[in-house]
């Protein structure tokens, strides 16, 4: 199930999406497992998301962007997230002011490298950007009972490419990641258990979700990265 990291490409074009284990994810982008590790801390300090309309408590978030023009990284001024609604028809439409990921993170030279590398991987698919880059902290927790990591159920971004990595699993079950073809009955599942693995999709290839969790004993999270990319702008203008 794991793509090696010298076939993500060609996976990437061929399926649609790539799974990388951790220590080529950190290979990729040029550092170390530790150094990845580092912002671990950030991702205590994220903000309540306040918008669900499903009335949850249970995730919270910051978020970011960025343009990647060539090698260069370089963060825009704080923008609200949207989508349409034909991607997202739960909370699309509407234009969501999160709070910004701490400057510490954006800062640390591991953040850059990976949002870098992952970027060039997507340059190698499907033209050279530069690239509009939305960067999301997510965490899902237990406090109702129950942590929906996808509530908009299965679906695309409306982006060029996805990548969605596990920070971390604590004390729950379930969180199965779904991926299916777009335009076909073909599809994946799996658990993502190990921190830093990371799923690569291809978002006009494949839709996405992953299953609810609930605590295995008292209270429980599930904490994410995910950054997509898109040609062209950010969406929303």
């Amino acid at each position: 199930m794991m793509t090696p990291l010298p076939q993500l490409i060609h996976t990437l074009r061929s399926a649609g999406y790539a799974l990388l284990k951790p220590a080529d994810v950190a290979s990729l982008a040029g550092c170390t497992l530790d150094e990845l590790n580092a912002m671990l801390p950030s991702w205590d300090s994220l903000a309540p998301d306040n918008y669900l309309k499903d009335g949850g408590r249970y995730r919270r978030r910051r978020h970011s962007c960025f343009v990647l023009d060539g090698l260069a990284l370089e963060q825009v001024e704080h923008r609200a997230h949207w989508q349409p609604v034909e991607y997202n028809a739960l909370h699309g439409g509407m234009r969501r002011l999160f709070q910004p990921v701490e400057a510490r993170t954006t800062a640390n030279p591991a953040w850059q490298k990976l949002l870098s590398a992952i970027g060039q991987a997507c340059g190698q698919v499907r033209g050279q950007g530069p690239w509009y880059v939305e960067a999301h902290q997510f965490r899902i927790d237990t406090t109702d009972g129950i942590g929906r990591p996808t509530p908009e159920g299965a679906h695309r971004d409306g982006v060029d490419f996805v990548a969605v990595l596990l920070v971390g699993r604590h004390g729950i079950k379930g969180g199965e990641t779904r991926v299916f073809e777009a335009d076909g009955p073909n599809g994946k599942r799996f658990t993502m258990t190990e921190p830093w693995t990371m799923l690569l999709l291809d978002d006009a290839a494949v839709i996405h979700e992953s299953t609810p969790i609930q605590p295995v004993s008292g209270h429980g999270y599930r904490d994410t990265l995910v950054v997509t990319y898109r040609d062209g702008g950010f969406q929303g203008g």
